[in-house]
Parts: C-alpha cells; sequence; structure tokens
C-alpha cells in the first residue's frame, strides 16, 4: 500500500514539475501512469515496473519517463509531415492491368476457339427464339398471344398500304415488309412486345430519298402509275410502254418503269441500313444512341409529323401536286397547295371529312373507354372496308377522277439482288435512317422491358433490326423500326411473346395470298387519313411545350429547335441539327456550371450551398468551394474565375499590390532614415505590406468533379501554388477515385505522394478540421516569434 502511495506521488510530481508534458502524457503515456500506480501493464514493461517500485529508484524512473515522453513527442511531430496512409476503412485496392498484348492474345484465343458449348451458345444468342420457345406456357400464353396478333395484324393491313403513299411505293411493298419484318423479329429479336414493321417516319424518310432519286432519273413526280408490282416488270420488257412514251430507265440490264426503279431505290437504302446497323452491333457502337437525347427525339419525331401531314394533305383535297425536293418542304407544299386550292376534288374532299371523323371518334372513344373495352376498335379496318365498298360500287375513280390505289397482286414476287449503283448513291442517306430506327426500336424494347418485368440485350436489338432490313430487302422491302403505337396495341391486348408477331404475319399472308385485290377501289384520300389521325399522339406534343419549359428551359429550346429544324428545313438535316444542338446545350451546361461556397450546418459534419440553405455558418478562415461539373481544358477558364470570384482574392493581383506596396513602403522609410531607427523602418515596411485576409485555407469540394484531364490537374496546381505564394493554403475533399488516380499519376502530392495526407481528404469536414488546426499552429508560432 505505502508502496502504492510513493508511486502515485512520484507521479503527481513528474506531472506538476513538467507542466509543459501534460499533454503528451495524455496522449501517449497512459500506460506508463497505469504502470506507476500499479496497474496491470504490458509484459515487455515488466523490468521498468519492478525499478519503478523501488523508492530509491524514483529519480532516475522519472528522468526516464521524461526521455520517453519527449521522444515520443517527436516521433508524433515527424509523424505528422511524413506521408501518411488512408485510413483502414477506406484502403485502396490495388488493381493489376493485364498486358495489352496478353489481353489481346486471350481474347483472340477465346474468339477462335470452337467448342460445342460455345456453338450451341452462339446460335442461341443469335436466335433468341430457340431458348424460349421450348419453354413456350400454351394454356397460359397462347389466347393473349393470339388475339394480340390478330388485332395488330388488322391494324397493320390498312397502315401498310397506307405508309407506302409515305415512302413513295405500291402498297404491295408495305404488306411484303410488314411480313418479312414480323418473322425475322420473331426468330432474333429480345423483346417480348415490341411490334417492328412499317413505321410512318421510317417512310417518310425512305420517301423523300425515293423521289429524290426518280427526279434526278428524270420521272414525272405527279405522273399515275399505269401499272402495278409485278406487271410493271413485265410490261417495262415488252413495246407497250414505247408505244406509250413512258419514261424508263437502265437499271442492272433492263429497262424498268418509275415504280419498279421506285422500290429499287427503297430496297437498296434498306440493304445499306441494315449493314450500317450490322456494323454497328458488331464494334458495340450502340452508344451512339446516347447522343439522341428525348427532348430531341420528341421535337424531331413532331417536326416529322408535321411534314407528314403537309405531304399528305394534297391527298385529303385530291391536288395533283408533286412533292417538292430539297429544304423547305413545308412552306412551299402549303404554297402550292393554297395556290391550287381552286382545283380541289370535291368527292375526295367528302370522303376525307367522312372517314377523318370517324376515325377521330374510334380514338376518342377508345381512349374514354379503354378500361371497359377488352379490345382496341378496329377503326381503321372498318373504314377501310366502308370506303372500299362505296368506292366501288359508287365508281367514284370514273365518275368523279378520285385517285384510287389500284391493281394490287396477289402473291410473292422474285427475290432481286438490290442494285450496287444504286446503294452507292444512297450511302449517306441510310446513315441517319439506320440510327433512327435502331434508337426507336431499342428505346421501346427497354422500355417495355422494364414495365414488363424482364431484360433485353441491346446489341442483340441492334442484329435483329438489322436483319429485318438486311434480308427483306432482296424482297422488294423498304425500312423498318419499332412502332410505338402498334406495340403499345400489343401490350394492352395481352400480349405475353413474340408469337403474337408470328400471329400477325399470318393475317398478312392471308391478304398477300387472297384479299389484296379487293383494295383496287380504295381510294388515295382514306390512306391519307388513317395516316394523319395516327399522328395524333406526336402533335398534341405541342400541348406538352409549357411543361418543358418549366421543368427545363434548356430541353424545351432543344424540342422546339429539333422540331423547328425538321419541320422547316429538312427531315435529315433537322436530325443533324438538333444532335448537334443538344450536345452544344451539355457543353454550353458544363462551361457555365453551379458554383457555391458551402457553409455547415449547426454542429453536424454536413456542408451545403450558403445560397440554397438557411442557417448555415461559414468555417472561421476557411473558404470551402463546390465546383459542379468536370474540369478539362474547356473550362479551366471558367473553373478559376470561378474560384477567384468566390473568395473574392485573385492571387496575382494580391502579390501585385503587395509589391506595390512594398515599393511605397520602401520610398517611405528612406524618407524618415533621418528620423527613425532601422528597426521601425523594417516595422513601417511590414505594416504597409502586410494585409490581414479573411481566411487562409481553401477547401475545394470535389464530389461533383466526376473526372479531371492533364489540363484540369495542371490549373489546380496552378491554384495551389498562386495561393501559397500569398499565404493561403488549399485542399482538396471528397475526391472519387478517378481524380485521385489522376492527380497521383501527375504526381500532384509530390514524389511518393509525400504530401497527400495534408492536401487530400475524404470529407469536406475532415479538411477543415485540418486547415483550423494548421491556423491554431500558425498562430502560436506567430505569438512565439512576437515574444
Amino acid at each position: 500500500m505505502l508502496c502504492k502511495r510513493k508511486q502515485e506521488a512520484a507521479c503527481s510530481s513528474i506531472s506538476s514539475s513538467s507542466s509543459s508534458r501534460v499533454e503528451p502524457l495524455r496522449k501517449h503515456g497512459w500506460w506508463l501512469k497505469r504502470l506507476l500506480v500499479g496497474q496491470e501493464v504490458p509484459s515487455m514493461l515488466l523490468p521498468v515496473w519492478i525499478l519503478s517500485r523501488d523508492p530509491a529508484a524514483t529519480t532516475v524512473f522519472a528522468l526516464f519517463l521524461s526521455f520517453c515522453l519527449s521522444t515520443m513527442d517527436q516521433v508524433a511531430k515527424d509523424s505528422e509531415t511524413s506521408p501518411a496512409l488512408p485510413p483502414s476503412l477506406l484502403e485502396r485496392r490495388v488493381h493489376q492491368r493485364q498486358p495489352t498484348a496478353s489481353a489481346l492474345k486471350s481474347k483472340l484465343k477465346r474468339g477462335v476457339t470452337c467448342t460445342a458449348p460455345r456453338v450451341r451458345s452462339t446460335l442461341t444468342g443469335f436466335f433468341p427464339v430457340v431458348r424460349w420457345l421450348p419453354k413456350y406456357k400454351l394454356r397460359e400464353y397462347v389466347w393473349g398471344d393470339v388475339m394480340s396478333g390478330m388485332i395488330v395484324g388488322i391494324i397493320l393491313v390498312p397502315q401498310a398500304i397506307a405508309y407506302c403513299l409515305l415512302a413513295g411505293v405500291d402498297p404491295i411493298y408495305g404488306l411484303y415488309t410488314s411480313f418479312y419484318a414480323n418473322i425475322i423479329y420473331f426468330l432474333m429479336g429480345t423483346s417480348r412486345h415490341v411490334s417492328v414493321g412499317i413505321f410512318s417516319l421510317m417512310s417518310l424518310m425512305v420517301g423523300q430519298v425515293v423521289d429524290k432519286e426518280l427526279f434526278d432519273a428524270g420521272f414525272d413526280l405527279n405522273e399515275e402509275p399505269l401499272k402495278y408490282g409485278s406487271d410493271v416488270l413485265n410490261a417495262t420488257m415488252g413495246n407497250n410502254l414505247t408505244s406509250a412514251k413512258v419514261h424508263t430507265v437502265e437499271l442492272m440490264g433492263m429497262q424498268i418503269g418509275k415504280e419498279y426503279y421506285a422500290i429499287s431505290i427503297a430496297s437498296a437504302l434498306t440493304l445499306v441500313a441494315g449493314v450500317y446497323q450490322i456494323l454497328m452491333a458488331i464494334f458495340r457502337l450502340g452508344f451512339v444512341s446516347v447522343f439522341l437525347s428525348a427532348p430531341m427525339l420528341d421535337g424531331f419525331a413532331t417536326g416529322a409529323s408535321f411534314t407528314i401531314l403537309t405531304v399528305q394533305a394534297k391527298y385529303l383535297l385530291g391536288l395533283k401536286i408533286p412533292r417538292h425536293q430539297g429544304y423547305g418542304t413545308v412552306v412551299i407544299t402549303w404554297f402550292n397547295i393554297f395556290a391550287n386550292i381552286h382545283k380541289t376534288n370535291l368527292c375526295d374532299l367528302v370522303t376525307s371529312a367522312i372517314c377523318i371523323t370517324v376515325l377521330v371518334a374510334g380514338k376518342e372513344i377508345q381512349e374514354r373507354y379503354k378500361d371497359r373495352l377488352k379490345v382496341p376498335l378496329p377503326t381503321e379496318l372498318l373504314v377501310v372496308a366502308g370506303a372500299t365498298l362505296a368506292s366501288h360500287f359508287g365508281e367514284l375513280n370514273s365518275r368523279y377522277s378520285s385517285s384510287v390505289s389500284g391493281h394490287i397482286p396477289t402473291g410473292f414476287m422474285p427475290p432481286q439482288v438490290p442494285s450496287i449503283s444504286l446503294m452507292s448513291r444512297v450511302a449517306l442517306d441510310a446513315i441517319p435512317l439506320a440510327v433512327i430506327s435502331f434508337a426507336f426500336t431499342v428505346s421501346l424494347s427497354e422500355m417495355f422491358a422494364k414495365k414488363n418485368g424482364y431484360t433485353v440485350r441491346p446489341n442483340q436489338e441492334m442484329v435483329a433490326i438489322g436483319c429485318c432490313n438486311i434480308i427483306p430487302s432482296f424482297f422488294h422491302c423498304f425500312t423498318t423500326s419499332a412502332a410505338l403505337a402498334k406495340t403499345m396495341v400489343k401490350d394492352s391486348t395481352g400480349c405475353q411473346t413474340q408469337v403474337s408477331s408470328l400471329i400477325s404475319a399470318l393475317v398478312v399472308l392471308l391478304v398477300l395470298l387472297f384479299f389484296a385485290p379487293f383494295f383496287y377501289d380504295l381510294q388515295k384520300c382514306v390512306l391519307a387519313c388513317i395516316i394523319i389521325v395516327s399522328l395524333r399522339g406526336a402533335l398534341r406534343k405541342f400541348r406538352d411545350v409549357p411543361a418543358k419549359w418549366r421543368t427545363s428551359r434548356i430541353d424545351a429550346i432543344v424540342w422546339l429547335v429539333s422540331m423547328s429544324a425538321t419541320a422547316l428545313i429538312s427531315v435529315e438535316l433537322g436530325l443533324l441539327l438538333g444532335v448537334v444542338f443538344s450536345m452544344t446545350c451539355i457543353i454550353f451546361e458544363m462551361q457555365n456550371p453551379k458554383v457555391s461556397l458551402l457553409g455547415r450546418a449547426s454542429e453536424s459534419e454536413l456542408y451545403e450551398d450558403m445560397n440554397e440553405y438557411r442557417n448555415l455558418v461559414q468555417p472561421p478562415r476557411v473558404q470551402v468551394f463546390r465546383f459542379q461539373a468536370p474540369l478539362y481544358y474547356a473550362n479551366k477558364d471558367v473553373f478559376l474565375r470561378s474560384v477567384y470570384k468566390a473568395v473574392g482574392v485573385e492571387p496575382f493581383l494580391e502579390m501585385a499590390r503587395r509589391r506595390k506596396e512594398e515599393k511605397k513602403a520602401k520610398l517611405l522609410s528612406l524618407r524618415n532614415t533621418n528620423t527613425n531607427s532601422e528597426k521601425n523602418n523594417r516595422e513601417v515596411v511590414i505594416g504597409l505590406v502586410e494585409r490581414e485576409l479573411d481566411f487562409d485555407t481553401i477547401v475545394l469540394d470535389c464530389s461533383a468533379i466526376p473526372f479531371l484531364d492533364s489540363t484540369g490537374v495542371t490549373t489546380v496546381k496552378g491554384l495551389v501554388k498562386e495561393y501559397k505564394d500569398i499565404g493561403v493554403d488549399v485542399l482538396l475533399a471528397s475526391c472519387n477515385a478517378s481524380v485521385i488516380d489522376t492527380l497521383q499519376k501527375s504526381h500532384f502530392f509530390g514524389k511518393k505522394n509525400k504530401d497527400m495526407s495534408g492536401m487530400l481528404f475524404h470529407t469536406v469536414h475532415t479538411a477543415v478540421l485540418y486547415a483550423n488546426s494548421n491556423s491554431a499552429d500558425k498562430e502560436v508560432t506567430t505569438v512565439d516569434q512576437g515574444e
């Protein structure tokens, strides 16, 4: 007991006699105090503990303890200046990158390896139907697939005939396209609900290319066809067309007329577009669709819909106006319509009014009572059937000169390889077709996959839509893509798998084999009405403009620019200008990012924008700056200007001011040489030059900086150096791993990252605490020097 009291007294005497070592004792020497009071100690310190129990050795032990504490203090100070390892909770993983040559070799080896499992996997990946069809639940799926397939097929037939007006080809080719596209996507598609076939936008773009090539070949775009389908080829090879003085051109060694030349152009265009899509799939270029933003696509679709409406307006009035070639189609077409309005065919006008009224009424009833109606109303089919009967028995073509569809042959035409010479002519025109077709197909596939709880493979979708264009191009078809309206019908009528596409193809096949000739007397104005009413959804986007403006002005402007350019200039240039303008807006946003000074919320570790939140307190003598954009070569000047403006001090101006004041102070000291001592002169110089700043540390919150390039690293290095010259430290906080790696590779933290522990922090609060600690140390040093 006595020994323990003596030990406690020795400990207290050490603490009282050396007050400067109390804090180190609390930090590092708790176990030494336990040793002195006789508590449990580590075994390695047992000899020291035995020595300390002898009262005579207390003085010697006190000296030993003092030496140990001073040594530990020195070690602690040295450790503060040496590179510190990251906290154990955030220790970085070591990634060993495989050499490029070895990676290429192993990838090539895997690519050329041919085994039975690999062949099976490749085939099932290329034809997904092999995977899901054996697992088809007949009782559960068959009713929904049959119903949706029949309904879509019924809708598809009149639309396939109508959209041929847009594509500039005969109606039979629209039926061919719908049939082959559904069969191929059934075999190769990964979406269960997407309906692939004729799409109004694709038909419009194909039609513009067809009309341009027909015009260049010398055909009259307003000329009524004499024969249709396979009869065209037979007639052009005889003397009938020669005697009638019908213009023909030579293609692949044959003289052909306008109708066959038109589908030859469309087939060549479709083949090239499909090849582009397959190449995009091979080289994994699906990211191209990322640059097609939703507002841009919506604006493009709306502008194209307005163009389609304009092109079809002449059929509503029964006017014989050729489609304008070049820019400004909408403006010039409406001018021509009003210039020829006195030539309106009253029969076509009355028929159009009746058909539009019935179609719109059917759509409104469908939308209002969609919860009660189990299946969509086949309004288009009813209108086509009724109008065909009225035209046939009323003899509208012969009595009122109403334009009709004409003969639609049954069966299939023999396959034909598209002309290579035409492919070279339409190679550039096929690029926007390929991109838009792929973008719409993939976006619809992913949208309905998320809605129904399954996944699709975008690259396989690109392969599927490419094959839907390549293979049918040999069978006199034109470009296809996924169609939103028919896909929504499939989803709402109980579609479960792509068996519904097979059913739709069978419906089209029945029309091709048996019912196609019955559409001979179908008026073209009826087909135009079907096309125009189908544009209601796209044209309604105009009502969403105010909401878009309130949500995001940039998105609204992108929509307006894309829509206006597509409608007023041309579809192709509208797409190009829309993409360029939307990317320009992104660059503009990155060039003008949001910047802010952060403040601390109460006593928490949360720091937020002081302009956006209340009750935030700025850390003393610390400026916390946040830059919300990547830091790269294009916005480095914006970053520097933002920092200077936010903290209120530009380093080079501050240095220039100090040099100027120092020069003035020296002159003033020379004038006062006779009256003041040298010491007073020096004090005058220092007093005039130095100006106390409101802060001595800037913390850069890098949480909103996704990446840096070499120019960005150089910019930050220069910023750190400039502020260091005026006595301000710059610290980095909340950097992501990519930014840290870039900084380390650029030796931002010195050799072997020796300055990393004093410049990089995982949180803003940690950086602020470090800055406060440094400020306190500087104040103590200043006071000591003053004393």
